[in-house]
């Protein structure tokens, strides 16, 4: 099958994607598959291979191949359709295997809204997960065998009645897919289209929980419009080679990591698959993923996706030893992202790999955010990766000046360009105006990759994804031509555009990112309020700051009203317990100051952004 002609259909002649209304993820899965069918296609052929480190360090691969992905979707999908109806939502409990994969897909054939989230052995997410189930509302959970006593300990101390039903993917026999039907064929399919003013286009695909939240979790509407047309959009900028060979340990139950496998599942092509704790534990299993090279010699070269942290893991831990051979001349595409891109990990990567085959330009430091569906630019241009250096004092003043590297300057990777289809440009804030080149404001977005809003919280979703553009350029405007409507998405991080080339200085939301995670500042300011006594009421600051290779968390904490000094080391130690524990992250700077030295806006709140700025003393 030419996925290339597929593709193509979707675009009109001015570079428009174009999706027929009655298109969904599903939809598109299952008519690929039937097609392949009667064209005869191999449908032995092993597409999705698991590594499974348990038992042999150098990996034990379990291989399904086509038809067998496809009988296990149907499998899981007909389970559903025994308990549940079109429009239920289904939490997936698991750790990367491809019972996520075949749960998550299995849930979209039957008409049911997935949402990814992880393995309940994880430690230290009890209470953002009581808090998804308490948005969402979720009826179902799917899990593996590995994960499900833990699934059933986390439920355990609720009433029998309030306890999910829990489906063990793998226990399901492969002769349920004869019961799979169309779920649109059901009576509350054809309710729901005969009563929906949504074409199944945009009707829900799946929610997308935001990360390191525990206390106000929000679910990201993602549609089939919108994922179908990232997908899209990925392949185009992206420059993907066709059929490629994937691989992939990021988790499932982050945006980058669930839908790079569900698009690779449901299009039929090549997905390897590990664990993160396999990763983390041995980088080396990384490079030994990527230096096996495929059976099927018309693969047509290699891909993943990864945050900056695995560059510089990799890089420490991945070389070769003396003697050992390796080829990464397979490497077509690297996409890096999830987390402010250094440039000490993009050199100390290529410092060690350069010499194994590795381009250079495989290297793809990226753009994106879940209320966009994934990716929302990539460099599509021969100068990638590109680092520039840019005058530390000019980048106060929020201007962007290119320099000579020096101690006076600050390194950012360009993000490359905005994707096909979609409209991106720099605003002021404040007015809502589009800046010039070299100044640094808001990034705002406008396409049909953009989420349909977060779940049950209309002014939030105004806020985010209903902006007005106001003034544009009068030359050189970015969004020419683009609609004079209130569909911009305000994406709360700070960027410049420079030589047509995008990059991210930082975050107007003030989001905590440690080691490729997600954290709300608020949410670890009131773990550390309930750490300690010694802990005065809303008087903590947390944002993270620049490390070596990735970022760090500082908290700025303001003793209790009568509070000593003396129970300061105490106090840090409940802290860090607490934070750890909640949160998964370690903070690098625990500070304690006198009540009301940190610095507040004029209204009494916690000014973090000045708190910030007067810590590294600037």
């Amino acid at each position: 099958m030419n996925l290339n002609a597929a593709f193509s259909k979707f675009f009109d002649a001015q570079g428009n994607i174009v999706l027929p209304p009655q298109l969904t993820l599903a939809g598109l899965g299952e008519l690929l598959f039937q097609q392949e069918r009667a064209g005869g296609a191999d449908l032995q052929r092993p597409i999705l291979r698991q590594w499974n480190y348990a038992e042999d360090p150098e990996g034990t691969p379990l291989d399904f191949t086509r038809e067998q992905v496809n009988t296990r979707i149907k499998a899981v999908a007909a389970r559903l359709q025994q308990v549940a109806v079109v429009g239920d939502r289904v939490v997936i409990l698991a750790g990367n295997s491809p019972e996520y994969i075949f749960g998550f897909i299995g849930a979209l054939y039957a008409g049911l809204t997935p949402i990814p989230l992880y393995d309940p052995n994880e430690p230290g997410h009890s209470d953002h997960l009581n808090a998804v189930f308490g948005d969402s509302k979720a009826k179902l959970v799917l899990t593996n065998s590995t994960s499900a006593a833990a699934v059933r300990k986390h439920f355990a101390d609720r009433p029998a009645k309030e306890r999910p039903r829990t489906i063990v993917v793998d226990t399901l026999p492969d002769t349920l897919a004869a019961d799979f039907v169309n779920p649109m064929e059901t009576p509350t399919g054809k309710a729901l289209a005969a009563n929906s003013t949504l074409a199944p286009i945009d009707m829900p695909a799946f929610l997308q929980y935001t990360s390191g939240s525990t206390r106000v979790p929000a679910g990201v509407m993602l549609t089939n419009r919108s994922i179908l047309t990232n997908v899209l959009q990925i392949f185009h900028a992206a420059q993907i080679k066709l059929p490629p060979r994937v691989i992939s340990w990021l988790p499932m139950h982050h945006d980058m990591g669930i839908i790079l496998a569900i698009f690779v599942m449901l299009l039929g092509l090549n997905l390897e698959i590990m664990t993160p704790r396999d990763f983390v534990q041995q980088p080396k299993r990384w490079i030994n993923q990527i230096k096996r090279q495929p059976q099927d010699e018309h693969l047509a070269g290699t891909y993943g996706v990864v945050p900056n942290f695995a560059l510089e893991l990799a890089a420490r831990y991945g070389a070769p030893a003396p003697g050992e051979e390796l080829d990464l001349s397979n490497i077509e595409g690297l996409i890096i992202g999830s987390e402010p891109v250094t440039e000490t990990a993009v050199n100390a990567f290529w410092e060690v790999f350069s010499d194994y085959g590795l381009k250079r330009q495989a290297l793809r430091p990226s753009y994106g955010l879940a209320e966009a569906s994934l990716l929302v630019s990539t460099p599509q241009t021969d100068t990638r990766p590109l680092i520039s250096h840019f005058d530390r004092e000019q980048l106060a003043n929020g201007q962007a000046v290119l320099a000579e590297k020096s101690a006076d300057t600050v390194a950012f990777a360009s993000n490359g360009q905005t994707i096909p289809a979609q409209y991106l440009t720099i605003v002021d804030p404040a007015t809502r105006a589009e800046l010039a080149d070299s100044a640094i404001g808001e990034i705002w977005l406008h396409g049909n990759n953009m989420a349909a809003g977060y779940l049950d919280r209309p002014e939030d979703t105004a806020q985010t994804f209903a902006n007005t553009l106001g003034e544009r350029l009068a030359e050189g405007s970015r969004v020419a031509g683009a609609p004079d409507d209130d569909k911009w998405m305000a994406t709360g991080d700070l960027g410049v555009i420079i030589d047509g080339e995008l990059y991210i200085t930082g975050r107007l939301k003030d989001l905590i990112v440690v080691a490729g995670r997600n954290h709300y500042p608020q949410d670890i300011e009131g773990t550390v309020q309930e750490a300690s006594a010694h802990v005065r009421p809303d008087s903590v600051a947390a944002f993270s700051v620049e490390g070596d290779n990735t970022e760090q968390l500082v908290l700025l904490v303001e003793r209790a009203d009568g509070a000593s000094a003396d129970g300061d080391a105490a106090a840090i130690e409940a802290v860090r317990a607490a934070v750890s524990k909640h949160h998964g992250v370690n903070p690098e700077v625990i500070e304690f100051k006198a009540p009301g030295e940190i610095h507040r806006t004029t209204s009494g709140k916690i000014a973090r952004r000045v708190a910030k700025k007067h810590y590294l003393g600037s």
